[in-house]
């Protein structure tokens, strides 16, 4: 299963066991929601955000919002139930945590397929260890339903030692060989969090970092995040119509059996008309969730 092409600009973790989260969930701008049931629930609630989650899916009201179950890996206690419960939810995708091997993404396919997961519900993988990083097209690999990566840095920084630093420098080959594993495989790709609420100059800067990298957008922790995420992974308007007009150019020259056409002094190939393409469709796809019921 390669990934749906849909606006990923900003996907935000809502908390298990927050009931209250979860019913605002249905109103924020966000692209897609995590529903977590693992790193925010305590292990005494681990049972009531389970069945709190897939009663708030089966309920709807989201819109066209994609919605990721995170459920807890396949080792703990809870995450064969975790498993079985979102499969049978309607939610998009099944997240798995702390993914190292195509093995356990088989694991969870299984428990998934037993559990009666309809065929379009996806799997998508936390990439947050160094063993993880290094199996990346391992992975990749694993399974049709794979639908895409999450990175996880906090978790990845903790077993790296490394810093979390303005440039990220020390996260760059991680986040550069799950980028990698997921273009060559058709997967989609959302960066980690950034941890300083306080830090709006900072934030913003992640994202234009992300944007610049080729992630599809970045995963959240708090609603006041969204709006800038949002505008920094969706087109501008000067890039979609550059994008109309190349398209409208090359397939005149394309006509008149021109491989080439030069547009403003620039030489446009069919390389760029296909990248053109796919900013022209996230527009039309951003537009119309937008405009969709939220």
């Amino acid at each position: 299963m390669t990934a749906i092409t849909r606006p990923r600009r900003s996907v935000l973790y809502m908390p298990g066991s927050n009931a209250r989260a979860l019913e605002k969930a249905r109103t924020l701008a966000a692209d897609g929601l995590i529903l977590d049931l693992e790193d925010s629930v305590a292990p005494d609630a681990k049972e009531l955000a389970r069945a709190q989650v897939c009663d708030a899916v089966r309920a709807g009201g989201y819109g066209g919002r994609e919605l990721l179950v995170r459920v807890n890996g396949l080792a703990t206690p809870w995450g064969q139930a975790d498993i079985a419960a979102a499969a049978a939810s309607g939610a998009h995708a099944i997240l798995i945590p702390k993914v190292e091997s195509a093995d356990a993404v088989r694991q969870v396919e299984a428990v998934m397929d037993s559990a009666g997961a309809p065929a379009d519900m996806a799997i998508w993988c936390m990439m947050e260890t160094p063993r993880g990083i290094l199996k990346a097209e391992e992975i990749a690999l694993s399974s049709r339903r794979l639908g895409g990566f999450v990175m996880g840095t906090s978790d990845l920084a903790k077993d790296l030692h490394c810093l979390h630093t303005p440039m990220r420098l020390p996260m760059v080959t991680s986040l550069s060989l799950c980028l990698l594993a997921a273009r060559a495989h058709g997967l989609a790709i959302l960066d980690g969090v950034y941890l300083d609420l306080n830090d709006d100059e900072g934030f913003a800067a992640a994202c234009r970092q992300g944007l610049e990298m080729g992630f599809d957008g970045k995963t959240l922790i708090h609603p006041k995040t969204v709006d800038t995420a949002n505008a920094v992974f969706a087109p501008s308007a000067a890039e979609i119509q550059w994008s109309k007009t190349i398209i409208a150019a090359h397939a005149e020259a394309s006509a008149q059996a021109k491989g080439v056409v030069v547009v403003d002094g620039k030489l446009i190939e069919n390389l760029h008309v296909e990248n053109a393409r796919r900013i022209v469709a996230l527009a039309d796809q951003i537009a119309a969730l937008e405009a969709a019921p939220r």
